[in-house]
Protein backbone atom coordinates (compact mmCIF):
# COMPACT_ATOMS: atom_id res chain seq x y z
CA UNK A 1 0.00 0.00 0.00
CA UNK A 2 1.43 3.16 -1.39
CA UNK A 3 1.84 6.38 0.97
CA UNK A 4 -0.09 9.47 0.00
CA UNK A 5 1.32 13.15 1.19
CA UNK A 6 -0.79 16.46 0.64
CA UNK A 7 1.91 18.79 0.21
CA UNK A 8 1.05 22.87 -0.55
CA UNK A 9 1.75 23.31 -4.40
CA UNK A 10 3.22 26.38 -3.62
CA UNK A 11 5.17 26.29 -0.10
CA UNK A 12 5.49 22.52 0.58
CA UNK A 13 5.81 21.06 4.08
CA UNK A 14 9.61 20.47 4.75
CA UNK A 15 8.80 17.84 7.14
CA UNK A 16 6.88 16.04 4.56
CA UNK A 17 9.61 16.77 1.67
CA UNK A 18 12.29 15.21 3.81
CA UNK A 19 9.83 11.82 4.52
CA UNK A 20 9.35 11.88 0.51
CA UNK A 21 13.37 12.16 -0.32
CA UNK A 22 13.94 9.14 2.44
CA UNK A 23 11.49 6.89 0.32
CA UNK A 24 13.36 7.84 -2.48
CA UNK A 25 16.57 7.55 -0.99
CA UNK A 26 15.57 3.88 0.36
CA UNK A 27 15.00 2.65 -3.34
CA UNK A 28 10.96 3.84 -3.66
CA UNK A 29 8.93 4.78 -6.46
CA UNK A 30 7.11 8.24 -6.15
CA UNK A 31 4.51 10.04 -8.12
CA UNK A 32 5.27 13.58 -7.99
CA UNK A 33 3.93 16.88 -9.33
CA UNK A 34 6.30 18.78 -11.93
CA UNK A 35 5.42 21.93 -14.17
CA UNK A 36 4.03 19.86 -16.75
CA UNK A 37 2.11 16.90 -15.58
CA UNK A 38 2.86 14.38 -12.76
CA UNK A 39 5.68 12.30 -13.13
CA UNK A 40 7.20 8.42 -11.78
CA UNK A 41 10.60 9.47 -10.02
CA UNK A 42 13.48 6.78 -8.43
CA UNK A 43 16.75 7.65 -7.78
CA UNK A 44 19.63 7.12 -10.40
CA UNK A 45 21.20 3.53 -10.64
CA UNK A 46 17.95 1.93 -8.42
CA UNK A 47 17.77 -0.67 -11.03
CA UNK A 48 14.96 -2.70 -9.28
CA UNK A 49 12.86 1.35 -8.83
CA UNK A 50 14.01 1.56 -12.43
CA UNK A 51 12.26 -1.85 -13.75
CA UNK A 52 9.18 -1.31 -11.87
CA UNK A 53 8.64 2.27 -13.52
CA UNK A 54 9.34 0.13 -16.73
CA UNK A 55 6.90 -2.78 -16.10
CA UNK A 56 4.09 0.04 -14.95
CA UNK A 57 4.87 1.82 -17.98
CA UNK A 58 4.90 -1.20 -19.87
CA UNK A 59 8.42 0.58 -21.49
CA UNK A 60 10.94 -1.05 -23.46
CA UNK A 61 14.91 -0.76 -23.82
CA UNK A 62 14.47 2.09 -26.75
CA UNK A 63 12.71 4.87 -24.28
CA UNK A 64 14.40 7.49 -22.85
CA UNK A 65 14.53 8.19 -19.27
CA UNK A 66 14.88 11.92 -17.75
CA UNK A 67 16.99 13.28 -15.48
CA UNK A 68 15.02 15.83 -13.59
CA UNK A 69 17.44 18.48 -12.28
CA UNK A 70 17.29 21.25 -9.67
CA UNK A 71 19.12 23.88 -12.24
CA UNK A 72 21.54 23.58 -14.80
CA UNK A 73 24.45 23.36 -12.71
CA UNK A 74 24.09 19.28 -12.88
CA UNK A 75 23.55 18.74 -16.50
CA UNK A 76 27.48 18.74 -16.99
CA UNK A 77 27.98 16.02 -14.85
CA UNK A 78 25.38 14.01 -16.93
CA UNK A 79 25.21 15.78 -20.61
CA UNK A 80 27.71 16.85 -23.00
CA UNK A 81 26.64 20.50 -23.59
CA UNK A 82 28.74 23.18 -25.01
CA UNK A 83 28.57 27.16 -24.69
CA UNK A 84 25.89 27.58 -27.13
CA UNK A 85 23.58 24.46 -25.95
CA UNK A 86 24.11 26.20 -22.93
CA UNK A 87 23.42 29.48 -23.81
CA UNK A 88 19.73 27.83 -25.79
CA UNK A 89 18.79 25.29 -22.60
CA UNK A 90 19.90 28.64 -19.65
CA UNK A 91 17.01 30.91 -21.93
CA UNK A 92 14.11 28.05 -21.65
CA UNK A 93 14.87 26.22 -17.82
CA UNK A 94 13.34 26.10 -16.16
CA UNK A 95 9.77 25.17 -17.69
CA UNK A 96 8.41 22.56 -19.38
CA UNK A 97 10.70 21.14 -21.91
CA UNK A 98 12.77 18.06 -21.50
CA UNK A 99 15.75 18.02 -23.76
CA UNK A 100 17.63 15.17 -25.08
CA UNK A 101 20.98 15.43 -25.21
CA UNK A 102 24.47 13.46 -25.36
CA UNK A 103 24.95 11.48 -22.34
CA UNK A 104 28.41 11.68 -20.52
CA UNK A 105 30.11 8.36 -18.93
CA UNK A 106 28.28 9.28 -15.32
CA UNK A 107 24.90 8.35 -16.73
CA UNK A 108 24.11 4.27 -15.91
CA UNK A 109 23.89 2.46 -19.07
CA UNK A 110 20.40 0.98 -17.91
CA UNK A 111 19.38 4.92 -17.89
CA UNK A 112 20.50 5.40 -21.95
CA UNK A 113 18.99 4.47 -25.23
CA UNK A 114 20.64 1.61 -25.84
CA UNK A 115 22.30 2.41 -29.34
CA UNK A 116 22.49 6.64 -28.94
CA UNK A 117 23.66 7.16 -25.96
CA UNK A 118 21.20 9.64 -24.97
CA UNK A 119 19.82 10.76 -21.61
CA UNK A 120 16.46 13.26 -21.65
CA UNK A 121 17.17 16.38 -19.04
CA UNK A 122 14.86 18.76 -17.59
CA UNK A 123 14.33 21.39 -15.00
CA UNK A 124 11.10 22.18 -13.95
CA UNK A 125 9.63 25.03 -12.42
CA UNK A 126 7.15 23.41 -10.13
CA UNK A 127 8.05 24.60 -6.18
CA UNK A 128 7.48 20.77 -5.00
CA UNK A 129 9.60 18.95 -7.87
CA UNK A 130 12.37 21.60 -6.35
CA UNK A 131 11.67 21.25 -2.98
CA UNK A 132 12.44 17.18 -3.57
CA UNK A 133 15.20 17.74 -5.73
CA UNK A 134 16.86 20.65 -3.47
CA UNK A 135 16.48 18.08 -0.35
CA UNK A 136 17.82 15.00 -2.64
CA UNK A 137 20.85 16.52 -3.60
CA UNK A 138 20.72 15.00 -6.74
CA UNK A 139 18.58 14.53 -9.92
CA UNK A 140 15.25 12.12 -10.06
CA UNK A 141 15.10 9.23 -12.49
CA UNK A 142 11.64 10.17 -14.48
CA UNK A 143 9.16 9.32 -16.88
CA UNK A 144 5.74 11.00 -17.34
CA UNK A 145 2.78 9.13 -15.59
CA UNK A 146 1.30 7.93 -18.72
CA UNK A 147 0.00 4.45 -18.26
CA UNK A 148 -0.41 2.34 -20.23
CA UNK A 149 -3.14 2.18 -23.45
CA UNK A 150 -3.16 5.70 -22.71
CA UNK A 151 -2.13 8.75 -24.53
CA UNK A 152 -2.21 11.59 -21.74
CA UNK A 153 -1.20 11.57 -18.03
CA UNK A 154 -2.61 11.30 -14.69
CA UNK A 155 -3.60 14.44 -13.37
CA UNK A 156 -5.90 13.49 -10.72
CA UNK A 157 -4.04 12.17 -7.14
CA UNK A 158 -7.15 10.50 -5.92
CA UNK A 159 -7.35 8.51 -9.04
CA UNK A 160 -3.68 7.59 -8.87
CA UNK A 161 -3.92 6.23 -5.00
CA UNK A 162 -6.75 4.06 -6.78
CA UNK A 163 -4.62 2.81 -9.78
CA UNK A 164 -1.60 2.62 -7.94
CA UNK A 165 -1.76 2.22 -4.54
CA UNK A 166 -0.03 -1.20 -4.83
CA UNK A 167 2.64 -0.19 -7.88
CA UNK A 168 4.29 2.90 -5.77
CA UNK A 169 5.54 3.49 -2.38
CA UNK A 170 4.37 7.29 -2.37
CA UNK A 171 1.83 9.09 -4.15
CA UNK A 172 2.39 13.27 -3.48
CA UNK A 173 -0.75 15.57 -4.05
CA UNK A 174 0.12 18.91 -5.14
CA UNK A 175 -3.39 19.46 -6.36
CA UNK A 176 -4.90 18.44 -10.02
CA UNK A 177 -2.01 18.54 -12.50
CA UNK A 178 -1.45 19.71 -16.19
CA UNK A 179 -3.11 17.04 -19.19
CA UNK A 180 -0.34 17.50 -20.98
CA UNK A 181 3.36 15.94 -20.61
CA UNK A 182 6.03 18.17 -21.65
CA UNK A 183 7.46 19.16 -24.57
CA UNK A 184 10.35 17.03 -25.95
CA UNK A 185 13.44 18.78 -27.69
CA UNK A 186 16.70 16.68 -29.23
CA UNK A 187 20.08 18.61 -28.90
CA UNK A 188 21.88 15.13 -30.31
CA UNK A 189 22.41 16.99 -34.14
CA UNK A 190 23.33 20.68 -35.06
CA UNK A 191 20.06 21.42 -35.25
CA UNK A 192 17.18 21.14 -32.39
CA UNK A 193 14.31 18.61 -33.72
CA UNK A 194 10.89 18.74 -32.38
CA UNK A 195 9.73 14.95 -31.07
CA UNK A 196 6.69 15.74 -29.05
CA UNK A 197 5.02 18.44 -28.64
CA UNK A 198 3.60 19.09 -24.92
CA UNK A 199 2.80 22.63 -22.91
CA UNK A 200 6.35 24.26 -23.80
CA UNK A 201 5.69 26.16 -26.87
CA UNK A 202 8.09 24.39 -29.19
CA UNK A 203 8.09 27.61 -31.72
CA UNK A 204 11.34 29.10 -30.33
CA UNK A 205 13.17 26.53 -30.88
CA UNK A 206 12.62 27.41 -34.62
CA UNK A 207 11.08 24.27 -35.88
CA UNK A 208 7.84 23.50 -37.64
CA UNK A 209 5.84 20.98 -34.99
Amino acid sequence: MSQFFQVHPENPQLRLIKQAVEIVRQGGVIAYPTDSSYALGCRIGEKSAVERIRRLRQLDDKHNFTLVCRDLSELGLYAKVDTGLFRLLKAHTPGPYTFILNATREVPRMLLHPKRRTIGLRVPSCPIALALLEELGEPLMSVSLILPGQTEPLNDPYEMRDLLEHQVDLIIDGGYGGGEASTVIALTDEDPVVVRVGCGDPEPFMVNA
